[in-house]
């Protein structure tokens, strides 16, 4: 059974709050955890946490990190955006005996890859690092924030550079969904496959919209998310994040209107027919029906068909700038310029352009 690590008596979170006379910041989307239970309900779902590092996104006035402390982490590192709160998370540093490791800055922008010694890092393919990562998001920045860990999980880098570092985050309860969503679910969408093919993704349970501080009019989502050893679609992050958000851009179409957009107007149908056909898959399937394996020969017939056909791969069309799903690939090129590439407007693409997958 893990020690329980005692904390001298210290204010609650709505001391603290009331204290340092600070309110929750709209402008940064905070929502603030009060109930002591819970925040060890959440604790204890990255298991015995005794000895283990642990690193706390937007910790604001230490609830979470509190509990951390509590059950036996080894060190807790913070990354908070908000320097109001550096009085009380120094109050709590000197507590519990300099335990905690406090950074100013934005998550988004927070390299970790050297926050530990090298000896916490383990080979990927090996057991998972005694490390982890905790965090009440804000909602404005949760799913931006994602992405770019699966990406920086798809290399391997940032925190990931220690290994397969498991992730316990807060979403809204759509989001939350989203990101576990499987096959057949409407809820299915680009966020689904992207976090899936690199990751295991769990919905460990509701946190009630009254928990917070202030109230939000949404219920919250507490996901885990596990990197796996390999990914389903082994090809390069922004090719697959490029089709599976291309695919999705018109979820509840037909497949085939959507990966036509993977290519200039002109050529859309004739080789997005090619893809589906190399894929195998039903041109008249909706996006949202396709599985992790479907996603994968999609994913390779594009790329086969880009080996032939190079300039395709900077055609981007519909890009979607959507801030809850901050899937951004390279820029555009013109249609006209795409054409002129490949000879001239008549030109079809590459005749040696092999329709069988191997």
């Amino acid at each position: 059974m893990a020690a329980v690590y005692r904390i001298p008596a210290l204010p609650t979170v709505n001391d603290i709050l009331r204290m340092y006379n600070i309110r929750a910041s709209k402008k940064l989307s905070q929502n603030f955890i009060m109930d002591p239970r819970l925040l060890n309900r959440m604790v204890k779902k990255m298991g015995n946490i005794e000895g283990k590092h642990i690193v706390e996104v937007g910790p604001g006035p230490g609830g979470i990190t509190r509990s951390i402390l509590g059950q036996g982490a080894m060190s807790c590192t913070v990354i908070e955006k908000d320097k109001r709160f550096l009085d009380s998370l120094e109050h709590l540093n000197r507590t519990c005996g300099h335990r905690l490791d406090i950074h100013l800055g934005d998550v988004l922008h927070f390299n970790m890859e050297n926050l530990f010694p090298d000896n916490v890092r383990k080979a990927w393919d090996g057991d998972v690092p005694d490390l982890r990562v905790i965090g009440n998001l804000p909602f404005n920045v949760s799913t931006p924030l994602l992405i770019k860990w699966i990406a920086a999980i798809s290399e391997q880098r940032n925190i990931f550079s220690y290994g397969r570092v498991p992730l316990l985050l807060t979403f809204q309860h759509e989001v939350a969904h989203r990101i576990i969503a499987p096959p057949t679910d409407p809820e299915r969408s680009r966020l689904s496959v992207i976090c899936q093919n690199y990751a295991r993704c769990e919905y460990e349970f509701m946190i009630p919209s009254g928990a917070f501080v202030p109230e939000p009019q949404v219920q919250v989502g507490f996901v885990s998310i596990k990197p796996l050893v390999e990914p389903y679609i082994t090809l390069p992050f922004p090719l697959v994040n490029k089709v599976v958000s291309t695919v999705f851009q018109g979820k509840k179409k037909i497949v085939l209107n959507s990966v036509s957009q993977l290519f200039p107007r002109k050529m859309g149908n004739l080789l997005g027919n090619r893809m589906l056909d190399m894929a195998q898959i039903n041109p008249k399937q909706r996006p949202f029906n396709l599985r992790m394996e479907e996603f994968n020969k999609l994913c390779h017939a594009y790329n086969h068909i880009l080996q032939k056909n190079p300039s395709f791969s900077s055609y981007v069309r519909n890009v979607s700038f959507d801030p809850n799903e901050d899937l951004v690939y390279s820029p555009p090129a013109t249609e006209e310029k795409m054409i002129e590439s490949n000879g001239s407007e008549k030109q079809k693409p590459s005749a040696d352009l092999d329709l069988k997958t191997n």
